[in-house]
């Protein structure tokens, strides 16, 4: 992983900022002024931190509009989206409540609509109906198929939103394989968290199964051939909503979450990295809890225990050898207890290829073509 910083957490989102598609000399600019505020510790200079990264996100969107004055709106495009991603990298890094959180978060918004759109990227924006709220998507289509394509459901960790599912081109990948991707912000994460006020539940098959429906109910997809994957914390959403809901065809987890309460008491003792600064203040936020032991309550159910021999489609578990976060052991135990599906995998990535990060943080490309090929087999999609 590129440590820059002296601290796991800081280099965990410029690194994920590097694999969504930043400019190296862009990143250098925004990182080197904040190098001695970052040896105060994962939680402090936040503030300079999402300063520094607007300064060159706001550069890029004027020098975007200077491109669209012009005519230029490939170029225009390439730089919005740069600087959606600088927003929202910045916006993570915050705290529940941080002054200026949701303006910069806006900024991230807009200018991935129109990065995309001046770009013409093959992405489009859609609400699901769920209760009186929505949950936002963003559908990317297959290429070069004939009729209703095959279709995977990607969703995201505690901390990530549609956008970053996005840019881990894993939707690309996908779709040269002829598979559709509908990235989600289920509840607790992306849009769904900050402007339809819907925490996180653990019973993710709730709003799977609607989900699950809207995307089988369009004539571009084949009900019949609809995976579901997940990043991070969900690779224990994707299985639970695997498990409970069978009209999925197949799963898949990028990083095993198995037992992510057992991991909340380690976080308390200090075993192992967070992945985000503030992180108790972020988790009751995204958890909808009054203080820590409401979290602790909320959450006390994650995990999936129970749950993994109800899956009775092909799965895949993958997971970093050296993640620092959610130990491998989870990915094990996962497959373990895969003893209905009639196809299951185990996938390791070690120091021969790569990945070993948590979700591949070190290096994405291992994972995201490891699961797009696993679909494409699974779900009657193309490998060459």
């Amino acid at each position: 992983m590129f440590d820059y910083f002296p601290n796991y957490v800081w280099n965990l989102s410029v690194s994920i900022a590097m694999a969504s598609g930043a400019e190296l000399g862009e990143i250098m600019d925004m990182c080197q002024p904040l190098l001695a505020r970052s040896e105060a510790g994962e939680d402090a200079g936040t503030a300079d931190f999402m300063q520094e990264w607007m300064k060159v996100a706001d550069k890029l969107v004027d020098l975007a509009a200077e491109d669209e004055a012009k005519g230029r709106l490939l170029s225009a495009g390439a730089k919005l989206q740069r600087a959606a991603l600088y927003y929202l990298t910045a916006e993570r890094m915050q705290g529940h409540g941080h002054p200026g959180r949701m303006v910069t978060y806006d900024k991230g918004l807009d200018a991935f609509a129109r990065g995309v759109e001046f770009a013409r990227d093959n992405v489009e924006r859609f609400e699901i109906p769920y209760g009186d709220k929505i949950i936002p998507v963003l559908l990317t289509r297959a290429e070069g198929v004939e009729g209703p394509a095959p279709a995977v459901v990607y969703l995201n960790g505690l901390d990530s939103c549609k956008e970053l599912l996005y840019w881990s081109r894993l939707p690309q990948a996908l779709a040269a394989r002829g598979i559709s991707t509908l990235c989600v912000d289920q509840p607790g994460t992306g849009e769904t968290l900050r402007k339809q006020g819907l925490p996180a539940i653990s019973n993710s098959e709730e709003w799977g199964t609607p989900v699950y429906e809207w995307l089988a109910a369009r004539e571009d997809i084949n009900a019949q051939r609809i995976g579901i994957t997940g990043i991070s914390l969900g690779g224990y959403y994707a299985p639970r909503v695997c498990a409970f809901e069978p009209r999925f065809a197949a799963g898949a987890v990028w990083g095993a979450n198995h037992n992510w309460i057992e991991v909340q008491h380690k976080r308390l003792r200090r075993e192992g990295e967070n992945p985000v600064p503030h992180y108790w203040s972020h988790v009751q936020w995204v958890f909808g809890a009054e203080d820590q032991d409401d979290f602790f309550q909320k959450a006390q159910g994650m995990h999936l225990n129970g749950v993994m021999d109800r899956i009775k489609v092909p799965f895949l578990v993958t997971h970093g050898e050296k993640d620092r976060q959610i130990s491998v052991d989870y990915a094990r135990q996962s497959y373990d207890q895969l003893t209905n599906s009639p196809r299951r995998e185990l996938k390791i990535f070690t120091d021969r290829e790569g990945g070993v990060e948590h979700v591949g943080a070190d290096n994405m490309s291992f994972g995201r073509s490891y699961i797009a090929d696993w679909f494409a087999e699974t779900l009657g999609g193309r490998l060459s």
